[in-house]
């Protein structure tokens, strides 16, 4: 048997329907549908500022008063506060570039967790195959055995890309291992990286940024072995002969070798060098409550220690420049975040009536969460259904002839 309405007991309910929406609804406002709910107890989120860090020249927003910017000739360059990621100031941070061994703070950042240094390892001749020529070496033996701490240290002192290959061995090897970095790299924000040779050598269209290296410097301080083993100065390594013998780490700043005087409170992270990338400088200083994060990618001029002295320019200006410039941008700007949802007490509630309409409904911090005002209002709804069929039965019971069921089949 169906039933069906009188124009006037349908308008009824439709006009409850409406009514439960509107005195649960307290919070029923104009939002569009699907548009972000924003952070909780209503506040809207101010748009982005269009990103300085995309345009080139130096990108810095001073107040009155606050240093100025050193005249450096790096390709590009940026200065960060490691703690909240807000960059001071930079030049064509996002601009392409190789990289070289700096980028092995990626890989560190990617194959670290998953192998612990306890581990000891014999090498294989098929682990040191495919080395590149002229690579930094910091003597990986064939038939040797090493802890993967030595060889942890091998690669952050002496940038060893024997170490390096033995070490991307071990966790699936080569191309695994620039596939997991390239993940890695997105997951951190950084965009501009290209990897397709895990330990910096140069290779057509491997390339970095200079945002992108501090994203990943500032995520290395951020684990413990990465943030010990880039602050090591000296160490020994295990010779061939069962002895062992001595290594320094080959970031001047950090070790004050060749003539280069290390920076007060440097930290570490990474130097590197190719003929195509030139000298490259990832580095870490701190100051009292404060950590910097500086990147230097290629000086033009001064030699191949300039890299190291355009790096403590910045970092002087950093440092006495901090609370007196606005940021230009941030390093988590561009890092993968899960949309903001409506609140822990929230439910999805899903509507199967396609003609229904759509009803925007925000928290407004009355108590009546977005799932409590649509159950609510449907709750009410269909207790107005209820009564207006109870009322349509009664009153076609009331009309019915004796002896016959008054409704079609």
């Amino acid at each position: 048997m169906t039933i069906g309405f009188s124009s006037r007991a349908a308008a009824s309910a439709r006009a409850l329907c409406v009514t439960g929406v509107l005195v649960l609804g307290p919070a029923a406002s104009a939002a569009p549908v699907g548009a972000d709910p924003g952070p909780a107890g209503g506040a809207r989120v101010t748009p982005p500022r269009p990103a300085l860090l995309y345009r080139s020249g130096t990108q810095v927003r001073p107040h009155p008063g606050a240093p100025g910017v050193p005249d450096v000739s790096a390709l590009s360059w940026l200065v960060a506060d490691a703690d909240t990621g807000d960059v001071l100031a930079a030049s064509n941070a996002h601009r392409r570039l190789p990289p070289a061994s700096t980028l092995k703070t990626l890989f560190a950042l990617t194959v670290l967790p998953v192998l612990p240094g306890g581990v000891r390892h014999r090498v294989t001749e098929t682990e040191l195959a495919g080395i590149g020529a002229g690579s930094s070496l910091v003597g990986v033996a064939e038939g040797q055995s090493y802890q993967v701490s030595d060889l942890w240290r091998g690669v952050f002192l002496h940038s060893g890309n024997d170490a390096v290959h033995v070490l991307a061995a071990l966790n699936g090897g080569w191309r695994t291992t620039a596939a997991r970095m390239q993940d890695k790299a997105r997951s951190l924000g950084a965009l501009d990286t290209r990897v397709l040779s895990p330990d910096g050598y140069d290779a057509p269209g491997q390339v970095s940024s200079a945002y992108d290296l501090a994203v990943f410097g500032r995520a290395g301080l951020r684990n413990p072995d990465f943030a010990r083993y880039c602050a090591t100065v000296e160490a020994r390594f295990p010779a061939r002969d069962g002895g062992t013998y001595g290594i320094v780490n080959t970031n001047r700043l950090l070790s004050g070798t060749d003539g280069v005087e290390p920076y007060p409170g440097l930290i570490g992270i990474k130097n590197g060098y190719t003929s195509n990338a030139g000298n490259t400088l990832v580095a870490a200083a701190r100051r009292g409550d404060r950590t910097l994060v500086v990147t230097v990618l290629n000086p033009r001029s001064g030699g191949g220690l300039a890299v190291y002295e355009e790096a403590r320019e910045l970092l002087d200006w950093g440092f006495g420049a901090a609370g007196r410039v606005d940021p230009v941008g941030s390093l988590d700007a561009l890092r993968a975040r899960p949309r903001p949802g409506p609140g822990p007490q929230a439910t999805p509630v899903a509507t199967t009536a396609p003609t229904a309409p759509a009803v925007a409904v925000a928290d407004d911090g009355s108590g009546w969460s977005k799932a409590a005002v649509i159950a609510g209002a449907a709750a009410l709804g269909g207790a107005a259904v209820a009564l207006v069929l109870r009322f349509e039965a009664r009153r076609r019971v009331g009309r019915r002839p004796a002896g016959g069921d008054g409704g079609s089949r």
